[in-house]
């Protein structure tokens, strides 16, 4: 089965895909697909400035798209962009402008539609919400119904050292039954949580990151 011969727009795309992900300089892309950089460079720009139309050829396309931003303004929000790649278009405009005030920059949206055929804008990550729990915690009416345990707060001391507080307050009173520096290990956590049982009596349920757990299972913190 012979080859499937590419045509020149699908060429061309190819190249510009290859060069929005960014993963190799430009000379080595331009080898690669048999191109000079100069041409590297003006594919690039003109997707930049009117997506895929402007990789056609100029004989059968328009010779200037009647509102496309002129292609010395789009290799200066390019570049400017590459300088500062955590400025949005409006921050850019505003130097821009004020560099110079007699040019009619575009718009803030058209900007951002120019930095994106650029493959200078992500599209940001979308926000995972967190899920309710299905049930309520249990009902706290009394001393001991609930205890509440947790490593909370760590922090370093001045020689660098980590100190990880453990934390054991009653859900009802709010009273802290222990804050102690240990390791986040079972063996120390356990013969603290010991010494607490044997100090104030088992609680009916011991509260956790892990959720709730009744006093017959406390012992296996």
């Amino acid at each position: 089965m012979p080859w499937k011969e590419l045509s020149e727009m699908d060429a061309k795309m190819g190249f510009v895909a290859d060069c929005l992900r960014g993963e190799e300089p430009m000379t080595v892309l331009c080898e690669r697909h048999g191109i000079s950089r100069q041409t590297g460079y003006l594919w690039k720009r003109r997707y930049a400035l009117e997506g895929p139309g402007g990789l056609e050829e100029r004989s059968r396309a328009p010779h200037r798209l009647a509102h496309s931003t002129a292609a010395e303004i789009v290799e200066q929000l390019i570049a400017l962009r590459e300088k500062h790649p955590y400025w949005g278009a409006r921050k850019l405009l505003e130097l821009l402008r004020r560099r110079d005030a007699q040019t009619e920059w575009p718009a803030a949206s058209t900007v951002t539609d120019i930095l994106k055929r650029a493959g200078l804008v992500r599209s940001p990550r979308r926000r995972r919400h967190a899920v309710p729990p299905a049930q309520p915690f249990a009902a706290v009416n009394a001393p001991n119904d609930t205890w509440c345990i947790d490593f909370k707060g760590w922090f370093r001391t001045a020689n660098g050292e980590r100190c990880d507080p453990l934390t054991v307050t009653d859900a009802h009173s709010r009273y802290i039954l222990a804050l102690k520096i240990m390791p986040e290990r079972s063996q120390p956590v356990r013969a603290a949580v010991d010494a607490l049982f044997a100090e104030y009596g088992l609680p009916h349920a011991m509260r956790s990151d892990n959720g709730p757990r009744s006093h017959r299972s406390a012992r296996g913190v």
